[in-house]
């Protein structure tokens, strides 16, 4: 009997191609519980809870230039399984988890079944860890929240739907209608002029007086022109020793938790965001972690691809696959102020608000999902060679869950790095608090722990700072103008 199936996406085809010896495409978890959990229990919670959703049951078909998702009979003891820790001495049930995740990070799923494998240790730190790898082909961050609320208790299954959801709509037109016509032309221009071809949409980008019409169609085009040029003429961000060839082999490291609240707190003393206090101390970090090293920092500045999610409001995130782009984020990881620092970064995410970018980088996505894999591989090194970092930032849920019975007292996670980026850092809260980790290839960086080491300590520094500004000061008020030339700095500059 025939085989159900359907298409993969031009999307989700461009994220299963992308697999490379240095970089697997996999989106990587681990969730601590207390206390332990078994086994047997386990199995059944995904077959009743994951199982539902057809991708989980389909594994893949490559054919010609494109693939298919192909119905699949599934032994959950093959994606199930029992894992061990190294019990090397000197080595804590942290250090053996996270060496475990870096190991698991670089040995790729069996193409022959759906997608994906859970690890469980049963015996962790006075609980149990539970490992999850899942091809980014199957679905983005944002879907895989909603999987995960599937899977707690109290949770439910998701109805079976129909394959080819109302949502898919949206990509079909991007790929058919807009991207498919000009593939070739862009591509052939890429191929003859490189950049020049990125110079070219930037002069395009310049209306001739008079000719933008009343609706503003011509000036939506325009900033179109305008994004699309920004993002191809990108230039390549500072040379650090995070940049460059990777190896073969992954590091994944993790802080304790930081409080939410005080996160909050500080954003609010600051008129900033949660968003621009975490990525200000991530930014920080990273340089304290570079000067550890030797490096000089003054005017670094690197690039974190951060994803954007571009599901419409009414589309819902219980259809799996990927719908979000990318915004380019340069981190000025050279500036030491903290106060500094944290308007610097945001005012740049200011600067990415309004931005088509998201939408071209989606686009650029499905061209290559069009496109056999050296073109592919092509476009991808592009972007490769602008940019250090992937980052995410993702806010789960703000209770603590339960599974099988057991507190899920952690969670943490790491989307794969395309191309030659060797670092990935991911930001996530839960239950009331915030949680900072990094993967990093070992040639780039051995031991993530040492940039990890660094983000409680400038998040510390940041709140020291913004206590000693002399609140109620009319002449020193921070407002959501301040350009980073303000009374204020004297004060800041003091204690850095």
């Amino acid at each position: 009997m025939k085989q159900a199936s359907e298409s993969m996406s031009k999307v989700d085809t461009a994220w299963l191609r992308m697999d490379s010896d240095a970089n697997l495409m996999m989106i990587l978890g681990v969730w601590t519980l207390r206390p332990g959990i078994g086994l047997a229990a386990l199995r059944q919670r995904v077959t009743e809870r994951l199982l539902p959703y057809d991708r989980f049951r389909q594994r893949v078909e490559e054919e010609g230039g494109g693939a298919r998702w192909v119905d699949h009979a599934v032994d959950i003891r093959e994606h199930v399984v029992p894992e061990k820790l190294s019990r090397r001495k000197g080595l804590d049930p942290q250090a053996a988890l996270q060496q475990r995740i870096g190991e698991l990070a670089m040995q790729p799923l069996d193409r022959g079944r759906p997608l994906w494998q859970m690890h469980l240790v049963e015996d962790y730190d006075g609980g149990s860890a539970l490992i999850i790898r899942i091809h980014h082909c199957i679905a983005d961050g944002i879907a895989l929240i909603s999987v995960t609320m599937s899977l707690v208790d109290g949770g439910a299954p998701p109805p079976r739907r129909a394959r080819k959801a109302a949502g898919a709509v949206a990509e079909d037109w991007l790929v058919d209608g807009l991207v498919k016509p000009l593939a070739g032309v862009a591509l052939k221009a890429l191929e003859a002029a490189g950049d020049g071809a990125a110079k070219s949409l930037a002069m395009l980008a310049q209306p001739h007086k008079g000719l933008a019409g009343p609706m503003g169609l011509a000036q939506g085009a325009f900033q179109l022109v305008s994004d699309a040029a920004a993002l191809l003429m990108m230039p390549d961000d500072s040379p650090t020793r995070l940049k460059g060839k990777p190896g073969r082999a992954k590091c994944v490291a993790w802080c304790p938790p930081l409080p939410l609240d005080e996160v909050r707190a500080i954003g609010k003393a600051l008129n900033c965001s949660i968003n621009d206090v975490l990525l200000s101390c991530v930014a920080g970090a990273i340089g304290q972690y570079l000067i550890a090293q030797g490096d000089d920092v003054r005017g670094v500045e690197i690039r974190a691809m951060i994803p954007v999610n571009l599901r419409s409001p009414d589309q819902g995130v219980h259809r799996l696959g990927n719908h979000f782009g990318l915004v380019p984020l340069v981190l000025p990881v050279g500036v030491a102020n903290p106060i500094e620092r944290v308007y610097e970064v945001r005012r740049r995410m200011a600067a990415l608000k309004g931005s088509t970018q998201p939408l071209l980088a989606f686009a650029v996505l499905a061209v290559a999902g069009l496109l056999v894999k050296p073109a592919q591989d092509a476009i991808m090194a592009l972007f490769g060679r602008k940019t250090t970092a992937v980052m995410t930032n993702v806010p789960g849920p703000r209770e603590k869950l339960k599974f099988l019975g057991s507190t899920l007292d952690q969670v943490m996670f790491w989307v794969p790095q395309s191309g030659d980026i060797g670092l990935g850092v991911s930001i996530l809260s839960y239950g009331g608090n915030v949680q900072f980790g990094v993967i990093t290839d070992n040639a780039r960086c051995a031991a993530p722990q040492e940039i990890i080491d660094h983000f409680e300590p400038e998040f510390a520094r940041l709140s020291l700072v913004t206590l000693m500004l002399p609140w109620g000061d009319d002449e020193i008020q921070l407002s959501a103008e301040f350009s980073g030339i303000s009374p204020s700095r004297k004060v800041a500059n003091s204690a850095s």
